[in-house]
């Protein structure tokens, strides 16, 4: 059986959305955007010029703006065509030969498209994780929080969202930025979510959290792991160049606090290499920004 022809609904409001059982705040130095299946082939379905699709995409795209200014990783799944029976598996049973049948809508919604620093994932079945690398990608970057939009909620973003939760990362489907089979199915996802393994959350709420703030512990842990002691205690004023740090490392410290959204670069850091002078320093920019 293929994909039934989909209504156009409105998309919930924020006010509507469930109450959630956790109380995870996102954290966009954490965080990880997945923008699931979100391809010609799944949004025809809900017919030309559909209300739904449109706000969808709108709402996906300020997500993906707002993570792209902040240094969030952006990663999408795609459908592959000419899929063997032997990858489709059971999918063909359930839903036919889906894109193998459409090659033609096999790409991300135009306005969406992925960029050159974009991952996009080979799609295999509901969940992201599976026969993927996502789960390796995210422990490599130190990310522990998955922020899911696309479609369609009730299959492929909410399993993914269980799958992540059992992966123990702090998962956050965006209850505005998902769309589903009907508004029944779009509100089991949120239910699902908020009271079994995530949290709902709104994009507004979403792009407007305060950002993680930079603080001075982290500044001093990110500087220990590039220099050596040999026993020594650390000196806050002391000429880090001491220490045994180096020009490389003092540019790999700027290019991670620019991603972290300290606006530094190397001369800054060069003109007084102390732990003290650079915390002075990232103050400053931090209240100038």
């Amino acid at each position: 059986m293929a994909i039934p022809r989909l209504p156009t609904y409105s998309l919930p409001q924020p006010e509507d959305f469930p109450k959630n059982r956790v109380g995870w705040t996102f954290a966009p130095k954490r965080a990880v955007l997945l923008i699931h299946d979100m391809q010609d082939y799944f949004l025809h379905f809900f017919g030309e010029d559909s209300p739904l699709v449109a706000q969808l995409v709108a709402n996906v795209a300020a997500l993906r703006a707002f993570c792209t200014s902040h240094a969030v990783p952006v990663v999408y799944t795609a459908q592959p065509i000419d899929q063997s029976l032997e990858d489709r598996g059971l999918l063909n049973d359930m839903w036919g030969p889906g894109l193998n049948a459409h090659p033609q809508l096999k790409d991300i919604a135009a306005a969406l498209a992925p960029r050159s620093e974009d991952i996009v994932l080979v799609k295999w079945r509901y969940s992201a994780f599976q026969r993927s690398p996502l789960e390796q990608m995210m422990r490599e970057w130190g990310r522990d929080q998955l922020v899911i939009c696309g479609v369609y909620g009730h299959i492929g973003c909410l399993t993914t969202a269980l799958d992540s939760f059992m992966r123990d990362f702090e998962t956050f489907v965006v209850g505005d930025a998902i769309a589903d089979f009907s508004p029944e199915d779009h509100d089991t996802t949120l239910r699902y979510v908020a009271g079994r393994c995530g949290v709902v959350v709104g994009v507004d709420a979403l792009i407007r959290a305060p950002a993680s703030r930079l603080t001075r512990a982290e500044v001093e842990a990110h500087v220990r792991t590039l220099i050596s002691l040999d026993g020594e205690m650390f000196d806050p004023t002391e000429n880090l160049m001491n220490y045994g740090l180096d020009s490389v490392r003092v540019m790999t410290l700027a290019t991670q606090w620019r991603k972290l959204g300290v606006d530094v670069g190397f001369v800054d850091l060069a003109d007084n290499p102390t732990l003290e002078g650079w915390w002075a320093l990232i103050e400053r920019k931090l209240a100038a920004a």
